[in-house]
This record gives structure tokens, sequence and C-alpha cells, in this order.
């Protein structure tokens, strides 16, 4: 009976219009029902392409069956057709009496709080703690991982969240043979396809294939220009290079023979007549030489060094998604960092009291749900905060007290101009700020290497000043000792000449 099936398709088809068209109306003040009224309307948008999909194969009559049909009801008399179908349909339920009629008015109605809302219990089981429903990242697990890669530094996991994102030298210590290793292959897929699932689960309405379908286009374009940072042919791999941390005042330097950071020039240069740089050197020159020749296996130069390209080409593919899913998501970044440090803060009573809260607010839209009537709006006004004097939020939510506010001087501002004329609210603040990545930047962009001479100094002007005349004094003592002229007396006594004529 494609008839039917032809009929029951556009009532399907009506049915969840008007589902996605209850839910669009709806303006939830939960983050979790937001999410769920999205992955609703997703779900439905995805029936809607399958039914519509079915309904177009019925019109196209392939096989011929529909126009079969028709024929079959518009010649002879139309009730012999009418009974014979009526005789199926009774034959159907006396085998399958038991067998449910599908509601579709019931099916696609939003369901109240008392109704079980299955899609509502998938949200809960869709989020760790940690994210928050989505308002954070949990990168736990993949900071572990990190820890366990050969050659990197010891980070804490607010680190990590700096530089989980960033593949290049020195601010990924791990050398270009380590990372084609089984380990870090893993390490890299299993961050990208955290943050891809993160973002599916996050944003359901958004056209999500397209913008992966154009980071694959992407990088085969990068690939081919040899364009990926750190994996170029090593041929073209510059010479030292400055890293911008590191170091005393950040002047350190890179080798990219040993693919290790050293503190100054003195270091990096007492190191170069050294039998592990000689060892490095000579392969990196074998490797530029024949890249296939580093091991003696059966295979010949040119197949082990396409099979290592390809090897490389899966790696940097990986991380190229990485980094750029995390760019998408730079918002989300720095409020987990935000929020990892506030915890950090916290004692274990206050996270309990958050958890807690989380889980009251959660139960709270469950059983209310989205549209609560009178009650709702009620409660609305109720829970809507009293701040006036627009004091500072504290964990909990709520305006800190006024005289903390006063006692921290978080009603002072304090501008700095080296940072783009940015404003720190508070002495604690505006003191910490010293020590942060905006400011050391800011002071980089000016030339300024040795950053730890420049507290409390906030001006371009001055800083300018004071880089000038430190580098001024640096040159007259170097002159002043190169220049001195050693006398020596006839006892054989070493004294400059300004004390022996004296």
């Amino acid at each position: 009976m494609l008839l039917e099936d032809q009929r029951f398709l556009h009532e399907d088809l009506e049915r969840l219009e008007q589902g996605i068209s209850d839910r669009v109306a709806e303006d939830p003040r939960q983050l979790r029902d937001r999410l769920n009224r999205d992955h609703q309307i997703s779900g439905f948008l995805t029936r809607i392409q399958e039914q519509s999909k079915r309904l177009i194969d019925i019109y196209n009559d392939a096989d011929g069956l529909r126009r079969q049909e028709v024929q079959a009801i518009s010649t002879g008399d139309p009730f012999d057709e009418f009974y014979k179908q009526l005789d199926e349909i009774k034959d159907f339920h006396r085998r399958y009496p038991n067998e449910p009629v599908e509601n579709l008015e019931r099916a696609y109605r939003k369901k109240g709080p008392g109704e079980g809302d299955l899609s509502a219990a998938e949200i809960d089981t869709m989020f760790t703690g940690e994210e928050a429903y989505g308002r954070f990242l949990d990168l736990t697990t993949l900071h572990e991982d990190y820890l366990n890669l050969p050659g990197v530094k010891r980070l804490s996991y607010l680190q990590y969240l700096d530089v989980f994102d960033v593949f290049t030298t020195p601010t990924l210590p791990v050398r270009r043979v380590d990372r084609t290793t089984e380990q870090y292959f893993n390490y890299v897929g299993r961050l990208a396809s955290y943050l891809e699932d993160f973002l599916k689960r996050t944003r359901p309405l958004e056209d999500l294939d397209k913008f992966f379908t154009s980071i694959d286009a992407d990088f085969e374009k990068a690939w081919d220009a040899q364009d990926i940072p750190g994996w170029g042919s090593e041929a073209t791999v510059t010479g030292p290079a400055r890293p911008p941390t590191g170091g005393e005042g950040g002047e350190g330097v890179w080798c990219a023979d040993c693919e290790r950071e050293f503190k100054n020039d003195n270091v990096y240069k007492n190191h170069l007549a050294g039998k592990k740089h000689l060892r490095a050197a000579e392969a990196r020159q074998a490797r530029e030489q024949n890249p296939g020749s580093t091991e003696s296996t059966g295979m010949n130069a040119r197949q082990k060094a396409s099979a290592l390209r390809l090897k490389e080409r899966a790696v940097a593919e990986r991380e190229f998604r990485a980094k750029r899913l995390a760019a998408a998501m730079q918002s989300l970044k720095s409020d987990t960092r935000v929020n990892v440090e506030r915890k950090q803060g916290m004692t274990e009573r206050e996270r309990q009291m958050e958890l807690d809260m989380l889980f009251a607010d959660s139960v709270e839209g469950a059983t209310t749900g989205p549209g609560g009537g009178d009650e709702d709006s009620d409660s609305d006004s109720d829970d809507k905060i009293y701040n006036p004097l627009k004091l500072p939020l504290a964990w909990d939510g709520k305006p800190i007290p006024y005289w903390l506010y006063k006692l921290h001087g978080l009603g002072v501002e304090f501008s700095c101009e080296i940072c783009g004329n940015f404003v720190y609210m508070g002495r604690r603040a505006f003191d910490k700020h010293f020590n942060e990545a905006r400011h050391i930047y800011g002071l980089k962009c000016l030339g300024i290497t040795n950053t730890t001479l420049f507290r409390e100094i906030t001006g371009i002007e001055d800083a300018l000043k004071l880089w000038d005349k430190i580098q001024r004094d640096k040159k007259k003592e170097k002159a002043s000792t190169d220049n001195v002229v050693q006398m020596e007396d006839a006892e054989g006594n070493v004294m400059p000449e300004k004390v022996y004529f004296e």
C-alpha cells in the first residue's frame, strides 16, 4: 500500500515541523534545558531528511509499483480493491493482536515533567561533571597522556590548558622522530576526537560537517604547499631559533640538530663540541641526504621515505584538526582556565556546595520544565540578584560583601599603557599582571627582553627610557672593563694605570 505509506510520510513531516516550531518558540532558562531542546530539534531535522528521501523514492516510482496501485484503484470496481485491502488489514491484526498503533501527535508533542522525557536523561549522561553541560572543557585524561609523552616538561593542568593546541617547538618539546611514534599518534588522535565530539554535543544545530570538510580541504592545501609548521622538509629547517620563553630573561636558544632548548648563547656554544650534538648533526645530515637510510631494513630507500612521509602526514593532519577545533572554541578555552583557577582557590566544602547547587538547578529544570507557568515566572522574579553597586560576583553567583570589596580596593582602577591601556580593578590584580602573558608580550613588542626589571612601569615612554639607560650602562661597563690598562711595578705587582701613577 504505497499510497498509504505516502500519506503517512506526509503526515509525519507535518508533525515533525509542528514539533520543531513548538520547541523553537520556547526559551528555556537552564542550560540543560536548552541543550535538550537543541538535540531534540536536531533529531527531528535528521528524521525529516530521512522521511523526505523515502517520499522522493515513492514519487520517483522506479519499480512502477505506485503506478500499478493507482491504476488498480482507478479501473474496475473501487469497492473490490477497498475490501481487499481491508481484509489484509484485518488479517494482519489477527496475526499480531498486540501490535501498538503509532500515534504521531503524541510522539512529537512536548512532554511534561511527569511524562518521563528520556531525552533529558540522555543530556545528563552526555557530559561529565567537569564539563558542566558544555560550559567548560575536561582535558584531565589528555593531560595525563601528555605528561607520559617522551621529552615533555612537567606542566600543571593550568599550563597545559594554554599549550595543548600548540604543536611547534619549543612549546612542544617533542622531537620530530618521537612525533611519529604510536604513543604520540594516539594522543593527538584522542585530543582531536574529543574536541570534535565536544563540538557536536554543544552545537547540535550547526552545520559542523561543512566545517570539518573545510578543515580537511585547508589541510590538503597547506600540506601540498609544505606550509604546515614543523612538518616541512628537514633541509628547510633553519638554524637556532629564539623561543618566546626560556633561559634568562627570555634569551633561550634552540638547537635544530638536537631539538633542544638552551638557556643562553654560552651554554649553546659549549654544547656544539659535545658528542651528542655531533652525532645528532650527522644523523640529521644523513636524513637530509637520504631520508630512507636511517634504518637498515629490507625495503629500499624510496619506499621507506614515502612510508615515513605518509606517517608524518597522518600525524600532521590530526594536529591541524585539533588546532583548528581549539581555535573555534577559544572563548571556551579561556573560560575553562578561569574555572580551574577558581576551583583551585575553593575549599572542599565550597566545591561540594557548588556541585549541590548545579544538581539542584538541573532537578528544578526537570521537574518544573522550561515553561512552568505563573509559578515559574514568580520564581524567576525571586531569583533576580539585587546588585545596585555592581559588585563582583563570588563563586556562588552572589555579590561579594561591600567591606570585602573596599578591603581589596576593587573599586580602584589601574591602567597599563603597555598592555594596550587595559584597566585592572584592584591593586592585587594590578600587581599580578606584571607576570602575566599580556604584559610580557607588550614589553617584547617594544624590544625589551629582560622583563624582571620593569615592575611597576606601565608607560611605554618610561619603559623605553629605562631600557635605553640599561643598554648604555651595559655598553659603558663593558667598554670600561675592556679598556683597563694593567701596569706592573718593580716588585711585580699588577695594578691599573690610574693607581700606578698615583
